[in-house]
């Protein structure tokens, strides 16, 4: 037996699997790509199991091998057209088999699997490998589905075959070593569905909260290229608007502050649902609103910053199954938060109500109202709640603190799993 096998992790391989992955700017992609650089920069031995995908783009391929900052990416067959919801699911099938094969093929026993979901259900097929391979299995939760599907109304997803894929997707994170939640209502979830509360650990999403600076400075130029009033006050939303948020709350207070002609809603970013609130916007006549387009990361730290306050929202019935994660960037900005959620819902548990964020719940327009006019009456007290909401984020969610957590746990994980090959080959 070799004594110094367990003393250090860093050769222990570690193989991520995730649809997407940067040059790709979407938030699964950057989040997976900040920590395996992180990874690869403190030594250890990582790839990236991804598609040749361009989030939001119907066209268009990557590049199949790259060697990016350290880390390995391999990038499987992917459809060159993935229009429509036919193409969707051709290309979740493809990444589905594809990743599976990957797994098998590059998988030792003592290897790191850390699994995301995206697509949905890719814990099972990678689960199953992990199984045969014997290597370690970690999966990385964002999102869970088939609920998700059934929050949405799909009555698939409550019938049988959406009882199957939940018996399924179940078994795979009971196989794990440990299942990362990224919120605590989450993990509560998980552990209902039959994971022994010592495999879940709960490590939150990050920002780039280096780059992401505070600034008393409303981002004068950005607001001139959108047609906002220097002294107005900025109700934000960053991001993709999906099914998860609601949206009616937002525009019943707008219509009632229709005349406060000192008040604009800004939208930053896109989405599905983003094209309906826009066309509600135009239906009821609102000229308050102006919506402009995703921004390159390299000025998120300036479009975060254009808003005096962001505007966050979660319907109930998504609570536990989603976390909206954007909030750690409007604290890195110093940006209080008006949330329109659950009152005991993930982002009370993340922030301090009348502190960091103000909370009305869904339906509750005139809370809404009443917060949105608070702020913008009142400009010293938002600047004070932006300044606890970055001070939150600097005491427990900084983006090294969290990338040191993880590496910390697969650390211990490439230790244990070592020792087990090495009292295997003893034996």
């Amino acid at each position: 037996m070799n004594s110094g096998a367990a003393e250090s992790s860093a050769g222990t391989p570690i193989i991520f699997f995730n649809r997407f992955y940067a040059p790709d700017h979407s938030a699964t992609a950057q989040i997976l790509s900040d920590l395996a650089e992180h990874l690869a920069d403190t030594g250890h031995d990582v790839t990236v199991v991804t598609s040749r995908a361009i989030y939001g783009q119907e066209d268009g391929l990557l590049a199949v091998h790259e060697l990016r900052r350290g880390v390995a990416v391999v990038r499987t067959a992917t459809p060159a057209r993935r229009r429509g919801m036919a193409g969707r699911i051709v290309a979740y099938l493809t990444y589905y088999i594809m990743a599976f094969f990957e797994a098998l093929r590059r998988a030792r026993r003592g290897s790191i699997l850390v699994v995301k979901t995206d697509p949905p259900l890719l814990s099972v097929p990678i689960a199953i490998a992990a199984s045969l391979r014997g290597a370690t299995l970690v999966h990385w939760v964002q999102d869970l589905y088939p609920e998700i599907a059934g929050a949405y109304g799909m009555r698939l997803a409550d019938g049988p075959i959406g009882k199957f894929l939940a018996a399924v997707r179940n078994w795979s994170f009971r196989r794990a070593a440990t299942v990362v939640a990224i919120g605590d209502l989450m993990a509560e979830r998980v552990e209902r569905m039959g994971v022994a509360r010592d495999r879940i650990t709960v490590i939150p999403n990050w920002s780039n909260d280096i780059e992401i600076t505070p600034s008393l400075v409303r981002s004068p130029s950005l607001r001139r290229d959108w047609n906002i009033p220097e002294a107005a006050f900025v109700l934000e939303y960053s991001g993709n608007l999906g099914r998860a948020h609601e949206y009616e709350t937002l525009l019943d207070a707008a219509t009632v502050l229709r005349d406060r002609l000192d008040i604009v809603f800004l939208f930053i970013g896109g989405g599905h649902v983003s094209d309906q609130l826009a066309a509600r916007v135009a239906e009821l006549g609102l000229t308050s609103f102006r919506f402009a387009p995703y921004q390159p990361r390299e000025r998120l730290s300036e479009s975060l910053g254009a808003g005096d306050a962001h505007w966050v929202s979660l319907r109930p019935e998504f609570e536990g199954l989603v976390v909206p994660s954007k909030v750690f960037g409007i604290c890195a900005a110093a940006r209080p938060v008006i949330a329109v959620c659950a009152m005991d819902g993930e982002l009370i548990r993340l922030l301090e109500p009348g502190h960091a964020c103000l909370v009305a719940v869904p339906g509750d327009a005139v809370a809404l109202v009443t917060a949105i006019t608070t702020l913008a009456d009142d400009r010293v007290r938002g600047d004070k709640m932006g300044a606890v909401a970055r001070d939150i984020l600097d005491r427990h969610y900084t983006k090294a603190r969290t990338l040191d957590r993880w590496r910390v746990m697969l650390d211990h994980m490439g230790i244990v799993g070592a020792a087990q090959q090495n009292r295997t080959s003893d034996v």
